[in-house]
């Protein structure tokens, strides 16, 4: 192995493999591997500029006997060879004679190194079974690579972040993720562990990261390096505001995006959306944004209001915003064959192209393809429709669907994006997306861009995207799984998240189970980053007319609107709807928080409360912000639960106003019309009652 510096990169080169270790914001590293004659010039998520720093690199020459020599064998077998170090404030990276990387924290602790099994240690015998760390493996005929990077795997470990998974574990240690989006499933590759570092796998490649009890182990099928990139701090909160620094910060949250959203599968018409709002406002409730959902259209990729069903959006428009309403409309990245502008962006290049079959990335609704998203041109002239046939009549807010995007087959090897293979770019589209319009918005003098986005990928959050979880089940499981996903995407720096209440699939507005459900999870949106009501709700209304000009029509579902389930559920949504206007002063300052520094607004225990052991255990339970712990009801027919109340401070119930030493776990009472909620004594937030 040979050793350079050059500036504050250490350079380590070893047949045609060269190794970058460069300093990259505060006590962080970025390791990057080429085996090709120059390193690829992307830097993916980590575009943000980073002040710069003056690592200390030392390269020193050493001694070393292999460790069977033993007593006078040892003077004449000695041989000699560099090692080398890189410390950047509190992290060192140490590269021994072989090539072997590991990472210490500013106390001389490992806190991560790579897993070896083929090569000789000085301080320990190797298992000779040719498993090496790290693999750039050609693609015969091809330009580009397989990659597996391997780290040694620790007893007690745990492993927090990564995105958004449809699972129950908050802890992803003995976890295997598939690095893909997919509907309800968001690939983030970055994690907080519990051994104090945090890390950014930087490769928007198609594959697999496995975090065994035996090792770590992250696969891809196709990319030009490897990249990544460590921090390390004392505390999971301070770790993911050097991460923020890194990949950037949500903007400053909107004041519609902090109040009610109303939401449905769909409204059909302008007429039956205001006859919505105006009676919301008739009965003096508040809403701050309503949505047209998809299928609003002419056709997928002509991005305008189908005039039929909404004959004069400007006066539609104008209504909401003197109601104090904004509205949001669903864009989706899909061109049907048909549209009016597939053909220019066809010629232009701005579809995804195919290496093989037949140019249609899905068929439901329509033959379509997808944008490509990660050519600029392609994502200029989608702004520029929607622009033209949203922005400019007065839409401020856009829903940004399908974008994965959701492939008919999820065939990675068949697509091509401009930057690159999909094998090799996939999951970089949902922020590419967001960012068409972003730019865009930005470009037009809005500094407070939010839209909502289907998926998410490392820097998301820097373009305004709003994430919520997907297509998922009417289910107390899925709420449950959710809240894990939520806070996971916290952690992954995605801290603007929400859900559909009530779940997306299924959910009969008159069955009493899912009502309950509804009432549950509708307590709970009040503690998420953004308050919205949705679902598909069947069964479907029936069409009034299957085809318009050929294109075929979509129906909806039921009524969706707080009034919609009964009196009794109407009085506690009514509740609700006001207890979030009391939060608003609060989560104006978390919005801030999240903008300024990253911190997520949905919170895990253990990242307000680090010291206390038992706060790494908690899975159902969390912090909105740092002053309200919240314990939703995520079980059927359940009127009680335990909380646990961190150490060191008082928590105050507020539903009650019992106080309580905190250090224990409780047992509280949680009526159909109550979520429990804990405040911090001596804070000035109001929930239930006054403080």
């Amino acid at each position: 192995m040979l050793f350079s510096k050059e500036k504050n990169r250490l350079v380590c080169k070893n047949g045609c493999e060269t190794i970058w270790i460069e300093s990259w914001g505060d006590n962080s590293l970025r390791v990057r591997m080429t085996a090709d004659s120059q390193m690829d010039t992307n830097d993916w998520a980590l575009t943000i500029e980073q002040k710069e720093c003056n690592p200390k690199i030392t390269i020193e020459e050493i001694e070393v006997v292999e460790p069977w020599y033993k007593g006078e064998e040892r003077e004449s077998h000695k041989q000699k060879f560099n090692i080398a170090s890189i410390t950047n404030g509190k992290i060192t990276a140490k590269v021994n004679f072989e090539g072997w990387i590991s990472f210490e924290n500013e106390k001389g602790e490992v806190i991560l190194e790579e897993y070896w099994r083929n090569r000789i240690r000085i301080d320990r015998y190797a298992v000779p079974i040719n498993v090496p760390a790290r693999e750039l493996k050609a693609v015969p005929g091809m330009s580009d690579y397989r990659l597996s990077l391997r780290f040694e795997a620790y007893e007690g470990e745990q492993i927090f972040g990564m995105g958004q998974y449809q699972e129950g574990n908050l802890d992803k240690k003995g976890a295997t993720l598939e690095l893909a989006q997919r509907n309800t499933q968001a690939s983030v590759p970055f994690f907080v562990s519990s051994r104090g570092y945090g890390f950014l796998w930087n490769n928007p490649a198609i594959g697999n990261v496995s975090f065994g009890t035996n090792k770590t182990e992250w696969k891809v099928e196709s990319t030009k390096k490897l990249d990544y990139f460590i921090t390390v701090e004392d505390t999971p909160d301070k770790i993911i505001k050097q991460y923020a620094k890194a990949t950037g910060t949500v903007p400053m949250m909107p004041e519609y995006g902090m109040g009610f959203w109303q939401c449905k599968l769909r409204y059909r018409n302008q007429e039956e959306l205001l006859h919505v709002v105006r009676e919301h406002k008739r009965r003096g409730l508040p809403m701050d944004v309503v949505v047209i959902d998809f299928f609003h259209w002419t056709k997928q990729g002509d991005f305008k209001f189908d005039p039929v069903d909404w004959p004069n959006p400007e006066e539609m428009i104008r209504e909401l915003k003197e109601l104090g309403v904004e509205l949001m409309v669903s864009v989706w990245p899909t061109v049907d064959s048909r549209s009016e502008n597939y053909g220019k962006m066809a010629e232009q290049g701005y579809l995804l192209k195919y290496d093989r079959g037949v140019s249609i990335t899905m068929n439901w609704m329509g033959e379509t393809s997808f944008f490509d998203a990660t050519h600029p041109g392609a994502r200029e002239y989608v702004w520029e429709r929607c622009k033209e046939n949203y922005f400019d009549k007065g839409v401020n807010i856009f829903w940004l669907d399908e974008a994965e995007p959701e492939y008919g087959p999820y065939d990675f090897d068949i697509y091509r994006y401009y930057q690159g293979s999909a094998l090799q770019v996939s999951n970089i589209y949902p922020a590419m997306y967001a960012k068409a319009f972003y730019d865009g918005m930005v470009k037009e003098g809005m500094d407070k861009v939010l839209n909502l986005v289907r998926c998410a990928w490392a820097g998301s959050q820097r373009y305004g995207a709003l994430v919520w979880s997907g297509d998922v089940y009417s289910s107390f499981r899925a709420m449950r799984e959710q809240l894990q996903a939520g806070l996971n995407m916290g952690i992954a720096g995605i801290p603007w998240w929400t859900t559909d209440i009530g779940g997306f699939l299924g959910g009969d507005i008159h069955d009493d189970n899912f009502k309950e459900l509804l009432v549950r999870w509708f307590e709970w949106g009040v503690f998420c980053p953004v308050f919205r009501l949705h679902g598909e709700r069947p069964p479907f209304y029936p069409l009034e007319e299957e085809f318009r000009d050929g294109t075929r029509m979509f129906s909806s579902g039921q009524d969706n609107e707080v009034w919609s389930f009964g009196e009794e559920i109407y009085e506690i949504f009514k509740k609700y709807l006001f207890l979030r206007e009391k939060l608003r002063p609060y989560i104006r300052n978390l919005m801030k928080e999240a903008h300024e520094n990253g911190a997520p607004v949905m919170r895990t225990m253990f990242y307000e409360f680090p010291e206390d052991d038992t706060c790494w255990k908690l899975t159902n339970q969390y912090m909105f912000g740092s002053e309200l712990l919240v314990a939703p009801i995520m079980e059927e027919k359940v009127h009680e639960r335990e909380v646990y109340l961190p150490k060191g401070i008082k928590w105050v119930e507020s539903a009650t106003r019992k106080v309580y030493e905190g250090g224990q776990t409780i047992k509280v009472d949680a009526p159909i019309d109550m979520i429990p909620i804990f405040i911090k004594e001596g804070s000035d937030v109001e929930v239930y009652g006054e403080n």
